[in-house]
């Protein structure tokens, strides 16, 4: 896939989500350059603020399967993987596979289940499969974990630990519309919901062409570097009890990789690392405070740290415009 295909194809995604989420550009693009780095998302934001409708129209945009399950207490982890049971018909153990054999899985409100079933996500959102009594199964490719959770309601909930926060690769919050925004949704959903007219524009292949072509973006040693220390930055800061890891960095890597790649370039620079350093590293932290301070205390070190850390005089390199195979 060439460059400029890539281009017109996320371009095609993009649009498609338009048609049904009014604003939110830059969750939108967070999203998608996620999707191309072939990592999870993590959808933190109050009720109501289109958090399920956004994964729902990325799915449908898709042509790939898409399941749904609601998160809850009482929610096991067998409900997510499947079961192996006994046909009395053919006298024979079979599996009945589960929700996370999808190309798209959405986890509602996922603090809402017990550590216990959180936990079955793990293996799946790493090592893409699943082992269920002994035997590993390998799950769809393109495989896309999207999750979401209410920050305030604290009710009920089991707050992620840190092992499960960094499967994702991105914490992306969208907040509420602006008026003119409201005013375009009111208009928009009065007649009809526009997400059921959604129709797929990309396929599940054109998705794995697309990773691999974000993989293959080129990152200069400096760059390298910049990311490290920003990485390292975060381990030192006094506020900070658990800095980023080298999971959390190479994380950086990919996440700058394809929000290169949705931005047309097969380069990144050092403003692609600075759009996703939050979303990427904040929910990665431990605070001094506690975890209760996590989120917009974490973001703001972020932002600092990308303040302190100088950025390295990048010359951006003459467009490869090439090919994957």
């Amino acid at each position: 896939m060439m460059l400029q295909e890539a281009a017109a194809r996320i371009d095609a995604i993009r649009d498609n989500l338009a048609k049904v989420i009014v604003g939110k550009a830059e969750a939108v693009d967070l999203l998608l350059a996620a999707l191309l780095a072939n990592g999870h998302v993590l959808l933190e934001d109050v009720p109501g603020t289109g958090k399920t409708l956004l994964a729902k129209t990325l799915a449908r945009s898709l042509d790939c399967s898409f399941k749904r399950i609601q998160f809850t207490p009482d929610l096991l982890p067998s409900d997510l993987s499947g079961i192996n049971y006994y046909n009395q018909k053919t006298g024979e153990f079979q599996f009945r596979p589960g929700p996370v054999f999808a190309g798209i899985l959405l986890a509602d409100e996922i603090n809402r289940a017990t550590p216990r079933t959180q936990s079955s996500l793990l293996e799946c959102m790493e090592e893409r499969q699943i082992t269920i009594d002994g035997v590993t199964h390998e799950l769809e490719a393109p495989f896309l974990v999207i999750a979401t959770q209410n920050p305030v309601d604290s009710q009920g909930t089991f707050p992620l630990p840190e092992a499960q926060l960094d499967r994702f690769l991105m914490r992306i919050t969208a907040g509420y519309p602006t008026f003119e925004e409201g005013v375009h949704i009111l208009q928009r959903f009065r007649g009809s919901n526009p997400l059921l007219d959604t129709a797929a524009v990309a396929t599940g292949r054109e998705i794995q062409e697309l990773q691999r072509l974000a993989a293959a973006v080129t990152v200069s040693d400096d760059l390298l570097g910049y990311m490290i220390s920003i990485v390292e930055a975060t381990r030192k800061a006094p506020a900070v009890k658990l800095g980023a890891s080298p999971r959390a960095g190479f994380a950086l890597l990919r996440a700058a990789q394809g929000y290169a790649l949705i931005r047309q370039r097969d380069y990144v620079l050092p403003d692609d690392i600075k759009a996703v350093a939050v979303p990427v590293l904040a929910h990665r932290l431990l605070l001094q405070r506690g975890p209760g301070s996590r989120e917009g205390q974490a973001a703001g070190l972020v932002q600092q740290v990308l303040r302190e850390v100088e950025v390295p005089a990048e010359q951006a390199p003459a467009s490869r415009g090439g090919r994957v195979e």
